[in-house]
């Protein structure tokens, strides 16, 4: 067996993804926490951000991990790592290094890496992406970040709350689009009050004066308007594409999409008897959680190829770890508009619970999706303190028995905890 990993081991996750970009979020947490001490008759007087500190206790720590995954690697000959780029030079045949290997089975987990655009005057700004964003040695001043997604707003509420003035350019009219809608109009304000949002603005030129200064001219989709953001850092947060264009597997015989994500059939096997594929290279979920079930699915489906099972992707949730936090599982309500779903929709406020109120949470709520009559959770959105904590419990009732309300409704849960918001969304069913 052989493992061809040219970067750092972990892939994105470890190394520029969920564990760098989380752990500096959590001191975001922390600076937020200090700064609304006063609605809990706490008066701080001041702190002071240390933030080389800040990085270095990251990069210290993803780094020894992703060296510690190589040095067990290295420690055994089965599986052989190969330090090496790769591609395909013939049929099931892979070039790495000065190495040429085949194999009866292949796994593509190639990954996926940050969508740069076409924008006049980008491609020589020195811009980032979040590769670079969550390595920087020195805190910007003024950040412009292109893109209203989940990378975009996470990065934003990391060094807004550290201080640095943030400009956001989204194109669409609400920043995190593909949540559901109730909760991306909600976020989208609360945003608006913390930074200076464009949403309904797209970028059409990018220019650095004096080698320090960063301009960007941005135009609205609907009129003439135009700005100018000056700022000492740009951050392009665009979206992510598959890193399968290097591959060359055409030689291979292995099929991609027209957005160049490989093409599975349900059980993660390419066109090419033999040729197995996970993760954002595939593109059905962008997410680590996502990626670790399919490599389950993956690892049984090569190991027993004559009862391949296909992937259980139901209940498939997501979390965006900003502030305030947001998570989902199931359908948005958009999705669910104009179908042939008789859907029912409840909701609960934080603030209206016991703990919510205790904590302050006045803008967070509950929003569950149902189909009226069996009272099957068609999907759940939840924006507010610990949201990704409290998302657990409508996965697991979707999953269990026949994934109705029932399921949350039968449980006792402790009072005044804070997964009583959930509980008491799921009681508003029967109002």
């Amino acid at each position: 067996m052989a493992v061809i990993e040219a970067g750092p081991l972990g892939g994105t996750c470890l190394n520029r993804g969920c564990i760098p970009s989380k752990m500096l979020i959590h001191s975001a947490d922390v600076i937020e926490t200090i700064k609304n001490a006063h609605l809990f008759g706490i008066k701080v007087k001041g702190y002071d951000i240390d933030f080389p500190s800040i990085i270095r206790r990251v990069t210290e720590s993803v780094d020894e991990d992703s060296r510690s995954i190589e040095e067990g690697l290295k420690s055994v000959d089965n599986p052989k790592l190969f330090k090496e780029e790769c591609r395909f030079v013939g049929h099931k045949t892979i070039r790495a290094g000065k190495e040429t290997l085949t194999a009866g089975y292949i796994l593509v987990a190639s990954g996926g890496r940050p969508r740069i655009p076409k924008i006049d005057g980008l491609d020589d700004s020195g811009f980032i992406t979040s590769d670079q964003a969550l390595r920087l040695k020195t805190q910007p001043k003024m950040l412009t970040i292109l893109g209203g997604g989940y990378v975009a707003v996470e990065l934003a509420h990391f060094y807004g709350s550290l201080g640095t003035k943030i400009n956001i350019v989204q194109r669409h009219g609400l920043l995190v689009p593909n949540e559901d809608e109730d909760v991306a109009r909600a976020f989208t304000e609360i945003f608006r009050q913390k930074y200076n949002v464009l949403t309904g603005f797209e970028p059409t030129k990018v220019s650095k004066r004096g080698g320090s200064q960063y301009e960007v001219t941005v135009k609205s989709v609907k009129s003439r308007d135009e700005k100018v953001l000056k700022s000492d850092q740009l951050l392009v947060a665009a979206g992510r594409q598959p890193n399968s264009d290097g591959l060359d597997l055409d030689k291979t015989g292995v099929r991609t999409d027209e957005k160049g994500f490989i093409v599975t059939d349900p059980y993660l096997e390419t066109n090419v008897k033999g040729i197995f594929a996970l993760g954002d290279v595939v593109g059905h979920y962008l997410f680590r959680h996502s990626a670790n079930l399919e490599a389950e699915y993956d690892f049984f489906n090569m190991l027993d190829p004559e009862n391949k099972t296909p992937v259980d992707y139901s209940a498939m949730p997501h979390a965006i770890f900003s502030s305030p936090q947001i998570a989902g599982v199931g359908k948005t309500e958009q999705q669910l508009k104009g179908g042939k779903v008789d859907y029912v929709v409840r909701k609960y406020n934080y603030i209206d619970t016991a703990m919510g109120h205790a904590i302050e949470e006045r803008t967070g709520f509950v929003k569950f999706l149902l189909e009226r009559d069996s009272r099957r959770i068609l999907g759940c959105h939840i924006m507010g303190v610990d949201a990704s904590t409290l998302i657990h419990e409508v996965i697991v009732a979707m999953k269990a028995g026949d994934g109705s309300i029932s399921n949350i409704l039968r449980a006792v849960h402790i009072h005044p905890a804070l997964s009583e918001v959930v509980q008491r969304a799921a009681s508003a069913y029967q109002t």
